[in-house]
């Protein structure tokens, strides 16, 4: 095997890592939203506190790859593409982070009826995420089947929006405040716009994937 070989298998390698962190992150998040409408504050805190560490690997992986890929000059026709690739995919994994921090932060009330959704939801956003991380491993080992993951990631993209929407339409026809109700709008629309990046992730991808058949 040759060293520019070697060299690439090991950023290969290292950029699997790194979407390990995304798929543990992901895992974390949704234990993470269970455990909050639960009212497990221990579990809950937990899972938020080994997200938070899993996300700083996940930052310091990015780096070394990002490193790698200039001081290595490896895969120079397609650095462009994963380097966008691991930034727009590295907002997703903050994003998780960054939406169970607020829950933490802020503590909103969700009425027990709507638990369900907001589960839903979540469901769809994880699931969203798990495809895109699926579809980004396929355009390193099999650049074909790309297409078959992202369309799951629009379909459980819609989905979010779907149920999201749901949640905002029974939310204001309760007799809470105002305040109340925009307060569980706002999360039902955090959490959604993390299936959105992961859309924006897998637009790219399929960018950078006709790219490679051209």
């Amino acid at each position: 095997m040759s060293f520019l070989l070697r060299k690439t298998k090991a950023l290969e390698a290292k950029i699997d890592e790194y979407l390990d962190c995304v798929i543990q992150g992901n895992l974390l998040f949704k234990q993470g939203i269970k455990f909050y409408l639960s009212e497990t504050t221990n579990e809950f805190e937990d899972r938020l506190h080994s997200l938070e560490k899993v996300e700083s690997r996940g930052d310091r992986l990015r780096r070394e790859i990002e490193t790698r890929l200039y001081s290595d000059t490896l895969i120079p026709e397609s650095r462009g593409d994963v380097l966008g690739l691991l930034e727009s995919t590295d907002r997703v994994l903050n994003l998780l982070t960054e939406t169970l921090q607020q829950f933490y932060v802020e503590i909103p009330r969700i009425l027990d009826d709507l638990d369900h959704l907001y589960m839903d939801l979540t469901d769809a956003v994880v699931s969203s995420v798990e495809s895109m991380v699926m579809a980004i491993r396929a355009y390193f080992t099999d650049i074909t089947t790309v297409r078959n993951y992202t369309n799951k990631v629009l379909f459980y993209e819609t989905e979010s929006d779907k149920i999201a929407r749901k949640i905002k339409w029974e939310v204001f026809r309760t007799d809470l405040t105002l305040s109340e109700k925009f307060h569980m709008r706002y999360f039902a629309y955090h959490l959604e716009l993390i299936a959105d990046q992961a859309e924006d992730v897998c637009d790219r991808l399929s960018i950078a994937a006709i790219k490679r058949f051209v």
